[in-house]
């Protein structure tokens, strides 16, 4: 089954509708593949599939070595399985496999904003044109009157993984930092709000020319050796340069802001913040992308209870539920504790527990 008319999405299985006993037939793309060996030796496959609303954990146990050289990693893939559960997850063991050759509907496998990005983009205009400095407002206009920039700036994601991984990521991300930005500018009066709303504008551009988007978000060879902070930062410095009266001091102030961004040297900053207004910019950009990120984890989780499966890159589990009420402990229980406690309690403890005793 290719997916590619109105039927045919009505009849595709979303990944996140999955259930345990479902039996599993369509297309889904190969995000991930590693072959690997039973206890006996008998070689089998790990997938990981996805669509555009979310990702599925899948096992070939049977004819792995057969089915492994008929397509890679990336590939579009037809499959039939079962969903089962293993440790908590729903994971499919799949029966049969084969590669769709030919295009592909994209909109099936990237998944796009739920926000509209003609308006985000409307919102944004009207952000920047409360910036009041000369030369940051011609420079933010020199982006925004750029059809080619605004037309990749508004599909492209914010990232490959983790927060706003998906189509118009990028523009919802930038908006929701330059609308933090003008909050924090306006709690902090000492703040350069021009100098700060230009920097959450312009701190992730580079990112249209670091990621590219086909079937899946990978990053370009462009992507890959520069990244998108020397990115961002070499479109601005054209665009300063075609501007050829812009402020030396501010120009310097604004790259910091970019080049800071991300905060610490571990983090793939190049520079960490050395004024407020990057110190501000970098903690209001990780505030947005981590709570993007975390709420998109949580909200997907398949975990049963009020936990989520252990988070490898917070090295945690998160709480998406309720807090399960205390059961009452039983008179033996808390006789049983006491008795406990007195098998440790000191001489000085007992006179101690005595004085407080008589002091009620």
């Amino acid at each position: 089954m290719t997916v590619n008319s109105t039927d045919d999405y009505q009849q595709h299985l979303w990944v996140k509708d999955i259930k345990e006993e479902d039996s599993v037939r369509g297309c889904y793309l190969v995000k991930g593949k590693k072959m690997g060996t039973t206890r006996r030796s008998t070689p089998f496959i790990s997938l990981t599939l996805a669509d555009r609303t979310g990702e599925i954990e899948a096992k070939v146990w049977d004819r792995a070595e057969e089915f492994s050289s008929v397509f890679r990693e990336g590939d579009v893939v037809e499959l039939e399985g079962h969903a089962g559960s293993y440790r908590g997850q729903i994971q499919i063991t799949v029966s049969g496999l084969r590669p769709v050759r030919g295009e592909m509907d994209p909109d099936i496998f990237l998944e796009s904003t739920p926000m509209d990005p003609s308006e985000m983009m409307k919102s944004l205009r009207h952000s920047l044109r409360e910036v009041k400095d000369a030369h940051l407002r011609t420079l933010n206009e020199s982006f925004l009157n750029d059809r080619e920039f605004v037309s990749l700036f508004k599909k492209a994601p914010a990232a490959k993984r983790f927060h706003h991984n998906y189509l118009g990521g990028l523009l919802e991300h930038t908006l929701s930092v330059c609308r933090l930005t003008k909050q924090v500018a306006e709690h902090y009066p000492q703040l350069d709000c021009d100098l700060l709303l230009t920097g959450a504008f312009l701190h992730d551009i580079g990112k249209i020319k670091e990621l590219a988007c086909h079937l899946k978000f990978d990053y370009t060879d462009e992507g890959r050796l520069l990244g998108h902070v020397m990115l961002s930062v070499t479109m601005v410095e054209e665009k300063i340069t075609e501007a050829k009266d812009f402020p030396r001091d501010l120009a310097i102030r604004l790259k910091h802001l970019i080049l800071s961004h991300h905060g610490e040297y571990e983090f793939g900053s190049p520079k960490r913040p050395k004024f407020l207004e990057a110190f501000a910019l970098h903690l209001v950009d990780d505030l947005d992308a981590k709570i993007n990120g975390l709420g998109r984890f949580m909200e997907r989780d398949r975990q049963e209870g009020a936990w989520t499966d252990y988070n490898r890159l917070f090295g945690r589990y998160f709480l998406k539920g309720e807090i399960l009420p205390v059961e009452k402990e039983t008179d033996e229980g808390i006789g049983a504790v006491e008795g406990q406690q007195m098998l440790f309690t000191t001489d000085s403890d007992l006179q101690s527990k005595r004085r407080l005793d008589s002091s009620h």
